[in-house]
C-alpha cells in the first residue's frame, strides 16, 4: 500500500461524513404529483385537486371563516356563520335602495365558496332579475347562456338553477372558473361579458399578458355590470358599461354617462323619488385599473389576494382568496419593509376617511332624494315647480346618487384607489349640495317653507325590509362612528 493512503482517506471521511449528515437532515422532496387528466368541461373541483392537492385543500378553506374581527370594515363571517347586514352600518343606503332588493337585504360577501349558496340564502327580491344572476355565481353560466340563449336571461332564476347538476347547484367558483384543463395557464371563462368589454375599450383579449391576465381573470366578476331589459321588463342581456372607456381608463364618469344614456338598463324604480334607475354593482377592477398607485406599480389582484404560500416543501399561489389584512399582511410584507401592523394602520386610515365621505356623500344624497318626495307630493296636488330648478336639481341628483353607490358598491372601501375615491365621493357631495340648492329654490318660489335639518324617516326605511327587518328604538340616532377630524354626523330615525 502506498504511503499517504491512510491519511488522504481520513481527509475524505472527514470532508464526507457533515455533507452525509446534512443529507440525513434534509427534509425529503415533496412526492410528484403523479399527470392527471383533466376532462375538458369538468367542473368538479375534487377532480382538479387530483393533480393539484395543494392548491385544492387551500382552495376548500374559502369555506371556513374568513378571521372575523382582523378587518374593521370588510369582516366576512365569524366562526357562528354571522353575516353583516351593510345597510345597518349605512342606514342611508336603505333609503335609497328602497323599492330594489338591495334595499331589502345588502350583506358583507363571504367567501368564494359562497358566490352561489348566498343567493340560495338571500331575499328572493334580490334574484328577481331572472336566471341572469347566476352569471358571475356558477362555473356553469357559460354553458347555461350558449344553449338556453334568452331563457337564461329571463326564466326565474330557481328554474335556471335547477338546470344545474344537483351536486354543484350550490358550487361557486370553481377551477374551470380561471384555468384551462390542458395546461393551467390562465383563461377567460365568461366570453359572453369580458371578452366583449374587453374589445369595446379596445383590447384584443389575446394579447394580454400573464400578469395582466392575473386581474383580468378576476376581472369576469369584479366589475360593475348592468342588465338589459325588454319592453315587460324581463331580463335580456347582460353587459359590463365600459363603452366610451379604454385600458387603464375605465371612469366613472363614463360608466354613469353610458348607463345614463342608455334606456335598457333602468332596472328598478327608487321608492322614495319614483325615478327609474340603472344599478353599479362591485366596481372593483374599474376602481383599481384607474391609474392606482399599486396598478400603476405593476401588481396584479392575484399578487395582494392570492400570494405565493409555503405549503410543506412547495410554493404555489395561496388559493384561499381573501383580504391581506385577514391574511395578517402577508402579501404587503413581501414589496413593503414596514411592519404587518404598521402597514394594518395605513389600511385602516385610508378606510376610515374613505367610509367617514360615503357617509356625508350618502345623506347629502339622501337628503336631496326626500325633497324630491316632498317635491312631487305637491306636484301631485296641483303646486306649479319651476321646471327649470327642477330639472338641473334632477341631473345633478343623479350624478350625486351613482358617485355614492359607485364607491360604497366597491369593496375595498377606497383602499384600491385612494385618491380616486376621495375624489369620487367629494364631487358626490358636492352635486348633491348642488341638487338640494336648486330643489329649495324651487320649493320656495312655490311657497313652501323647508326646515334646515330635512327628516330622512331611516327608521321606517330600515323596518321595511321584507323578512329581515331590523326594529330599532325610537330616538336612537345613527352617529358617524369613524369620526374623522372629531367630527360626529348625526342622523335621526324619527
Amino acid at each position: 500500500m502506498r504511503r499517504g493512503f491512510w491519511p488522504r482517506m481520513a481527509l475524505l471521511l472527514a470532508i464526507l461524513a457533515p455533507l452525509a449528515f446534512l443529507s440525513a437532515c434534509q427534509k425529503p422532496k415533496s412526492e410528484q404529483v403523479r399527470p392527471v387528466k383533466i376532462a375538458d368541461g369538468e367542473v368538479e373541483p375534487a377532480e382538479w385537486g387530483k393533480a393539484y392537492p395543494i392548491e385544492y385543500d387551500l382552495w376548500k378553506k374559502t369555506a371556513e371563516a374568513t378571521l372575523a374581527g382582523k378587518s374593521k370594515f370588510k369582516r366576512g363571517f365569524d366562526a357562528d356563520r354571522i353575516t353583516y347586514d351593510k345597510l345597518s352600518e349605512f342606514p342611508y343606503m336603505a333609503l335609497l335602495f328602497n323599492g330594489w332588493g338591495f334595499g331589502v337585504e345588502y350583506n358583507e360577501p363571504r367567501g368564494h365558496a359562497y358566490m352561489l349558496k348566498d343567493q340560495v340564502d338571500v331575499d328572493p327580491s334580490r334574484v328577481a332579475a331572472g336566471g341572469v344572476c347566476l352569471t358571475c355565481k356558477t362555473p356553469y353560466a357559460q354553458k347555461l347562456e350558449r344553449e338556453k340563449g334568452l331563457d337564461y336571461y329571463m326564466k326565474p332564476w330557481d328554474e335556471v338553477r335547477h338546470m344545474i347538476p344537483e351536486k354543484h347547484r350550490e358550487l361557486g367558483l370553481s377551477c374551470i372558473d380561471c384555468h384551462d384543463n390542458k395546461d393551467m395557464s390562465l383563461k377567460i371563462s365568461r366570453g359572453f361579458t369580458l371578452v366583449k368589454a374587453l374589445e369595446n375599450i379596445g383590447v384584443d383579449p389575446a394579447k394580454l399578458t400573464h400578469q395582466e391576465m392575473r386581474s383580468i381573470v378576476c376581472a369576469q366578476c369584479h366589475v360593475t355590470y348592468n342588465i338589459r331589459k325588454d319592453e315587460n321588463k324581463k331580463s335580456v342581456g347582460i353587459y359590463f358599461p365600459w363603452q366610451g372607456s379604454k385600458w387603464e381608463n375605465i371612469s366613472v364618469e363614463n360608466i354613469i354617462k353610458q348607463i345614463r344614456s342608455d334606456p335598457s338598463v333602468g332596472e328598478w324604480t327608487q321608492k322614495v323619488t319614483g325615478f327609474k334607475m340603472p344599478f353599479m354593482r362591485h366596481p372593483e377592477f374599474e376602481m383599481f385599473s384607474y391609474n392606482s398607485v399599486h396598478w400603476k406599480a405593476g401588481a396584479a389582484c392575484a399578487d395582494c389576494h392570492m400570494p405565493y404560500t409555503k405549503v410543506g416543501a412547495s410554493k404555489v399561489s395561496d388559493h384561499r382568496v381573501m383580504s391581506p389584512i385577514k391574511n395578517d399582511m402577508k402579501a404587503c410584507i413581501q414589496c413593503h419593509p414596514e411592519s404587518a401592523e404598521w402597514l394594518r394602520g395605513q389600511v385602516t386610515a385610508i378606510q376610515d376617511r374613505t367610509a367617514s365621505l360615503m357617509l356625508r356623500s350618502g345623506y347629502a344624497t339622501a337628503t336631496v332624494a326626500k325633497l324630491f318626495e316632498k317635491v312631487h307630493a305637491l306636484q301631485a296636488a296641483g303646486k306649479n315647480i319651476d321646471k327649470d330648478l327642477y330639472d338641473k336639481a334632477k341631473d345633478y341628483y343623479m350624478e350625486a346618487f351613482f358617485r355614492s353607490l359607485y364607491v360604497g358598491a366597491e369593496n375595498s372601501v377606497g383602499f384600491h384607489n385612494p385618491t380616486e375615491a376621495m375624489r369620487i365621493l367629494g364631487d358626490s357631495t358636492a352635486f348633491a349640495m348642488k341638487a338640494e340648492s336648486l330643489l329649495r329654490q324651487a320649493l320656495a318660489k312655490a311657497g313652501v317653507d323647508v326646515p334646515i335639518v330635512v327628516n330622512l324617516e331611516l327608521k321606517k326605511y330600515l323596518n321595511e325590509r321584507g323578512k329581515k327587518k331590523l326594529n330599532f328604538q325610537k330616538g336612537v340616532v345613527i352617529e358617524d362612528p369613524y369620526g374623522v377630524q372629531g367630527k360626529l354626523l348625526k342622523v335621526s330615525l324619527e
